[in-house]
């Protein structure tokens, strides 16, 4: 089966949400609903990893290691540019310690000297923390027998739901994997099996469903409501859905620049930030209007990232010859 379209374009859309979010944020905007692009990509992280586990079954060690080399060395580089340059003077609020360093190398939550926040040195990296827990489970799940792998999962993340509503740890372990967030895999997961099982919406319940979340979406930024993933998880999940059933009866074409920022969504999403911080410190210093500082710096968000992709992440993937399919935030295909 060949590239799914619909999840390159989400992955692409997700990406330039995300960077028009922090455009919005350095130039004092607001456009918080673009954080929402993250919840997009924990529902395309789990349809992604249901359905090549069960088109190509593996072992969990070789699961982990494939996750583990897509993820780890761009990761890796990029928070080694923000602890040179935070030595370096170039980040003046940004804490270093040894201790936090390395929980955010290993992707393990905690809490940043800089700010408190539940933060790795490269911010945008808490995602990854997440990811890479669902990975794990994931991991776990595959020595069950492929009928009880969904519930498996299902049931432990829901566990850890229903745990965190009751406890009152500070903990950052608990604080993270306890959230809502954690069903958004889930309901890819599902996704993923109903895909499988040629069980997608029809094209006209699929349009619902997609002008329903962007409806939804424009109602939360509209009326500035609180940005909750227990409303942009299911918001998201209906996206999704809706986008492939339009794949399932062939309405998707080949774009090329939109398969290209999905292939780069994963660069894009680490390397951005660079590039925002440096155009939002140059509209200030040129007295720039600060909305064409704020298109300005997500264009430059956009473009840093593709070249991060071409020149970085795309080489490091074709030094394996089966590159491992790519995590929901990462470019690559499903086939």
């Amino acid at each position: 089966m060949g590239t799914i379209q619909t999840i390159q374009y989400l992955r692409a859309l997700a990406a330039l949400a995300v960077v028009a979010f922090h455009a919005a944020e350095k130039t004092g905007h607001h456009f918080a609903i673009g954080a929402a692009g993250v919840d997009v990509f924990f529902v395309i992280s789990g349809f992604i990893m249901w359905v090549i586990s069960a088109r190509r079954p593996v072992m969990p060690a070789k699961f982990l290691a494939d996750r583990v080399r897509r993820i780890l060395p761009i990761y890796w580089f990029a928070t080694a540019v923000m602890v040179v340059g935070g030595l370096a003077g170039l980040f003046p609020n940004l804490v270093l310690t040894a201790e936090h360093v390395v929980a955010s190398l290993l992707f393990v939550p905690a809490r940043s000297p800089s700010t408190g926040e539940i933060w790795p040195v490269l911010v945008q990296g808490w995602t990854l923390n997440y990811e890479m827990f669902f990975y794990a489970v994931f991991a776990a799940s595959l020595v069950l027998p492929r009928l009880w792998r969904l519930p498996a999962v299902a049931g432990f993340f829901l566990i850890l739901v229903i745990a965190g509503l009751s406890l009152t740890s500070e903990n950052p372990l608990l604080l993270t994997y306890t959230r809502p967030l954690v069903l958004e895999f889930v309901a890819g997961m599902i996704i993923g099996a109903l895909w499988l099982q040629g069980r997608v919406p029809p094209l006209g319940a699929g349009l619902g469903f997609i002008a329903c979340s962007f409806g939804g979406f424009a109602l939360i930024a509209g009326l500035r409501l609180p940005f909750d993933e227990r409303l942009t998880g299911p918001l998201s999940v209906l996206l999704v859905l809706g986008a492939l059933s339009f794949e399932t009866h062939g309405r998707v074409p080949k774009v090329r620049i939109l398969n290209l920022l999905g292939n780069a969504s994963y660069s894009i999403y680490l390397w951005h930030t660079f590039a925002i911080s440096v155009v939002a410190k140059a509209g200030t210093l040129f007295d720039l209007h600060s909305k064409i500082s704020m298109i300005l710096a997500t264009v430059s968000g956009t473009l840093v990232g593709i070249v991060g992709y071409l020149l970085l992440e795309r080489p490091l993937l074709k030094r394996d010859r089966t590159p491992p399919p790519a995590p929901g935030l990462a470019g690559g295909t499903v086939e």
